[in-house]
């Protein structure tokens, strides 16, 4: 895929891609697919914590896009962000698009107790403020946040790429799978990977007493003798993850594979992995993964630059955006 419905030299000229300190590969890969170079910046991080980014070469009048997952450090990925719109804003560009593979804060979307914070709104209006004029967001935790906005926001569902890449390369009997929920939160998401694959659906009935700590109490569903596929949006700790594993396995589930879209990966996660029975975790690269695949093997990265791109043309092109990301999904 690339740019097809404007001349290339216009295309070259108008829009521009900038990825910035946490999703650096994933921009260069969306720039291949697009066919343009990657803009020129550069991010400085002084001793006391200040955050500088320079753009190396002119944005006036073109359409501008930030790549850029807020995870860890990410308050520093946060800053960085807000400091190149407010660049690109002083230097008179057109448009200025944050693309926002991983959303953090998105955990934060609402009051659970008296007196706290609705995080994620706060984030929605700095990025306002700074003068973003779109955001693109990929399976945000929580739906709503999209309405926190009041420029156009658009969330991109990586699950079909997730269905494509189990359909393609898993060599399992559709009769033999299952898709589980590791929560009740996340039953549609699995319901809709259970309908692309002709799949029944099971859900692991769980408490959490604090945060990160997840406690599996039932299964509804039948997993005897199949291929469990736990779909998740994202994996922190993992300590959800495996307490669900050890429960499929209990149940007399042959086999078990994990797949997320956001492998945050913090604490003790990795090791937990390792030290599963899980078979395969599939996970994409909205945060970046180099590291953590050197040191888990039954990691598989899939990459969600096609999605990116998909949005970047269709935008640039006026053109249907979901449209687009079926097309993209499809390859």
């Amino acid at each position: 895929m690339s740019f097809t419905t404007r001349d290339a030299k216009e295309i070259k000229e108008k829009t521009i891609v900038f990825a910035l300190s946490s999703s650096k590969e994933l921009g260069e890969e969306v720039c291949k697919i697009l066919g343009i170079p990657l803009g020129k910046c550069v991010v400085n991080h002084f001793s006391d914590g200040e955050v500088l980014v320079e753009l190396g070469e002119s944005v006036r009048g073109k359409d501008v896009y930030f790549i850029q997952s807020t995870n860890r450090p990410v308050n520093d990925n946060l800053m960085e962000l807000l400091v190149g719109i407010d660049a690109c804003k002083r230097a008179s560009a057109n448009s200025i698009n944050a693309v926002i593979p991983y959303f953090g804060y998105a955990r934060q979307d609402r009051k659970a107790k008296p007196r706290q914070p609705i995080t994620a709104k706060l984030v929605a209006s700095m990025l306002e403020s700074a003068g973003a004029d779109h955001v693109i967001t990929m399976d945000l935790h929580a739906t709503q946040i999209q309405g926190y906005f009041d420029i156009p926001a658009d969330d991109l569902a990586v699950m079909p790429l997730i269905a494509n890449y189990i359909t393609d390369n898993l060599n399992i009997n559709p009769e033999e799978i299952v898709i589980v929920s590791p929560d009740h939160g996340g039953t549609v998401r699995a319901r809709r990977l259970a309908d692309r694959l002709g799949a029944p659906v099971a859900i692991i009935d769980k408490r959490r007493p604090k945060p990160n700590v997840a406690v599996a109490m039932n299964l509804l569903g039948d997993v005897e003798g199949k291929t469990a596929i736990i779909i998740d949006d994202m994996v922190d700790t993992a300590g959800t993850l495996t307490s669900g594993i050890n429960m499929l396995y209990e149940k007399g589930a042959k086999s078990v594979i994990a797949t997320c879209t956001h492998g945050v990966l913090s604490g003790p996660a990795l090791e937990r992995l390792e030290n599963s029975k899980l078979e395969q975790f599939i996970v994409t690269n909205t945060i970046d993964q180099t590291a953590n695949k050197e040191k888990l093997d039954k990691m598989t990265v899939i990459s969600v630059a096609p999605l990116a791109a998909a949005a970047i043309e269709a935008l640039e092109a006026n053109e249907s955006l979901s449209t687009a990301l079926q097309n993209a999904a499809k390859h």
